[in-house]
């Protein structure tokens, strides 16, 4: 019984799991906040475009 205790708490194989789960976690965070990031930019060149285009037309 003892044996298995000692077992149970050297193995490592959940805390690599978790470390996954972390990893993955701040890639995705990274992506959403990068693809924000993107977005408002490309936002604002098309706003800029529009009212470029509406000028034009005037």
């Amino acid at each position: 019984m003892l044996t298995a205790i000692t077992n149970f708490i050297r193995d490592e194989e959940g805390a690599t799991a978790v470390e996954y789960g972390l990893m993955a976690a701040l890639i995705a965070a990274v992506i959403i906040t990068a693809v924000t990031a993107v977005g408002t930019s490309l936002s604002k060149l098309f706003d800029g475009i529009s009212t470029s285009l509406t000028a034009a037309a005037s």
